[in-house]
């Protein structure tokens, strides 16, 4: 087994908490308390409801996992998935720049059911969503920019990340790992065509992969056979899912890399390829003065990724459709300051939101895209009522490594995504985040939330 795909699977199956530096297990202590504001976040929208109550009818109705947003108990399975889409559905998960990829949606669920479910310590429960973050991140930069125009990396290169955190949980040895892979990979999926229409897809993706990636590892476990070479394969997930696939990043300096370690947290409450651009456009406004009435229009210079993905968004007609609406995210921004969960709740539809949407428009350019992915470069040309004609650039939006959250920002930021919700109390979750901030001290892992 020397191929990318058996040493992939080699290095999630044998990584020790260990051989990971300390900051990168601060790091992904600081993702995992992340991710729980998400996760909570989603209580009460409508399509994880759907995805909860499906778990609720279709598997046990109580068990070792918690499933997030309505304090049941279920098998891992079910918790990973019904946990997986919560946390999504508000756009303010984390997400890898290269790779195009947020694993903490597809890594923590799956990760925290089999946890709860084995008992497993903290130490435990780290190391294997390191392994799935370096999996899952490799894997997205691996099927490159052409898969990503019309796949949706979450749902896709999210079910290797779920199989190698899980699968490490289980204690694969390298060749079931590499046998989960080729599970995992057979199950990849998910589209971006609900954007036109407003689906609840989305979160459907999320939900699918945590749940493929459980059940690869788990079918692995019991001697169950996959693609040994389910990546690069004459008939592989690069074959018929990319055209530009490069295979040595899936091997790219395993173990003295940390792909975890390049990860960004969200600042605003929608999709990453809008936040360049807004936080280029509160620049210039904050420089210069400026009210958005005093705003004419708005041009942004952006990479072909963002007009893929944020183009046929054209009149959103929903709170989840409109954080994939470039014009809506920059209204909001310049009306308000910030485009949160409570901006878009608001004010999404409303008539000076449509009105500023309507004077901003989307550029190729050849800069920005030719940084794209590995770095999201935000410009912006305003134009004044008055005839002033500002650029605007900013390197690294807030949230990227370089501009990164404090942890008390990130212990603020879940507080403010459970108060919004109302998913738990602010002493719940007061007492949820103290469990995750001293993680690697937990002996056994148990819930997260009364």
């Amino acid at each position: 087994m020397t191929h990318p795909n058996a040493e992939l699977a080699r290095f999630a199956a044998e990584l020790r908490f260990e051989d990971i530096p300390d900051a990168v297990v601060r790091r992904a202590e600081d993702l995992l308390v992340d991710w729980l504001g998400s996760a909570v976040a989603g209580h009460g929208a409508r399509a994880v409801m759907s995805m909860a109550q499906f778990a609720m009818h279709m598997g046990p109705g109580d068990g070792p996992s918690e499933v997030i947003v309505n304090r049941r108990g279920s098998s891992p399975y079910m918790a990973a998935m019904a946990n997986a889409a919560a946390s999504h559905v508000v756009e303010q998960d984390d997400v890898h720049n290269s790779s195009v990829f947020p694993p903490a949606t597809v890594v923590f669920p799956p990760a925290l059911a089999m946890a709860q479910s084995l008992g497993a310590s903290g130490k435990a429960l780290i190391t294997a969503s390191v392994a799935g973050y370096e999996v899952g991140i490799r894997v997205g930069e691996f099927l490159g920019r052409s898969h990503y125009k019309v796949f949706h990396t979450t749902g896709t290169a999210g079910t290797f990340a779920a199989a190698a955190a899980v699968g490490h949980l289980l204690g694969l040895n390298p060749r079931q790992m590499l046998h989960a892979f080729g599970s995992a990979g057979t199950q990849s999926a998910g589209l971006w065509e609900f954007l036109r229409t407003a689906a609840d897809s989305k979160q459907l993706h999320t939900a699918h992969a945590a749940g493929a990636g459980l059940m690869a590892a788990v079918l692995a476990k019991d001697g169950f056979t996959g693609a040994e070479r389910i990546l690069d394969g004459l008939q592989g997930l690069a074959a018929g899912m990319s055209s530009d696939a490069h295979p040595g990043k899936l091997t790219d300096r395993l173990g003295q890399r940390w792909a975890l370690a390049e990860t960004s947290f969200k600042y605003h409450a929608s999709c990453r390829h809008t936040h360049p651009a807004a936080d280029a456009l509160l620049q210039v406004m904050r420089e210069h003065g400026l009210k958005a009435a005093d705003i004419a229009r708005v041009q942004t210079h952006v990479h072909q990724g963002a007009i893929d993905v944020l183009g046929p968004v054209v009149n959103p007609s929903t709170v989840h459709q409109s954080k994939f609406s470039m014009g809506t995210v920059l209204a909001l921004a310049a009306l308000h300051g910030y485009a949160g969960l409570g901006e878009f709740d608001r004010h999404f539809s409303a008539e000076d939101t449509r009105a500023f949407c309507d004077r901003v428009s989307m550029v190729l350019d050849p800069e920005v895209d030719e940084a794209y992915p590995q770095r999201w470069i935000g410009k912006v040309t305003v134009h004044t009522h008055d005839g002033q004609v500002l650029q605007g650039r900013v390197d690294e939006p807030k949230g990227d490594p370089g501009n990164t959250l404090s942890r008390d920002e990130i212990t603020d930021k879940a507080m403010r995504l459970a108060a919004h919700s109302q998913g738990a109390s602010p002493d719940e979750m007061r007492h949820a985040l103290e469990q995750l901030w001293n993680i690697t001290r937990i002996q056994r892992m148990g819930r997260l939330l009364p």
